[in-house]
């Protein structure tokens, strides 16, 4: 476990392989190695970034580590537990009209290294394609961000098409952005806000919990 956490922490592939292939052989619950191995070194990394400590390059380098050694842990797993290994299911977007990606970015990796599969729509993507992938992928939570205050109406929007397709309760809606406010998104009816990446994977856990 210690080996995993370590792999992560100093971005290092190799080793995180490496630990991998031992905890398999050494007959390590793969989902077991997964939270208490991996899923602590990227809890430092996001620690780390929050402080200013390191910076987008080094985390897409654990995050990179995380990927392969969670692709070894779970190629021993059947299809039923592999998605128990999954923390659940995101579709992430910066909503229409915004082309602002740098912060979702950053988000996307975090969430993906933090074991939750991640759906990236991209940028400026309009309301209807976020509801209609949202359905058709069978998604949990809904997150989109908005970089300017002209934008952030795409939020409400998100909530009021859910809501007038009478699918609202399938869905938890988490949303972020600099001009965006708790009290923004208490007032639209969403169901958390995040100011930065560690943030939204604690508020995404939290939904889902």
């Amino acid at each position: 476990m210690a080996k995993l956490q370590q792999s992560i922490e100093e971005f290092d592939s190799d080793l995180a392989v490496e630990a991998a292939n031992e905890a398999i052989t050494a007959g390590i619950d793969p989902i077991m190695a997964i939270n208490e191995g991996l899923s602590k070194g990227m809890q430092t990394i996001s620690n780390l970034f929050d402080e200013g400590e390191i910076f987008v390059p080094q985390i897409l380098l654990a995050a990179e580590a995380f990927e392969e050694a969670v692709k070894i842990l779970t190629s021993v797993l059947p299809e039923d537990l592999k998605k128990q290994a999954s923390r659940g299911k995101v579709l992430i977007h910066t909503v229409q009209g915004d082309i602002h990606d740098v912060g979702k970015n950053i988000v996307k990796t975090m969430l993906a290294a933090s074991g939750f599969e991640v759906i990236d729509l991209g940028r400026d993507v309009p309301v209807d394609e976020v509801i209609r992938k949202a359905k058709e992928l069978e998604v949990d939570i809904i997150s989109g961000s908005a970089l300017m205050t002209t934008t952030m109406p795409a939020q409400r929007e998100i909530i009021k098409a859910l809501e007038e397709e009478g699918i609202r309760h399938k869905f938890k809606c988490l949303f972020g952005g600099a001009p965006v406010s708790p009290e923004w998104v208490a007032k639209i009816g969403a169901d958390g806000y995040a100011e930065n990446a560690s943030e939204a994977i604690e508020k995404a856990k939290a939904l889902l919990a």
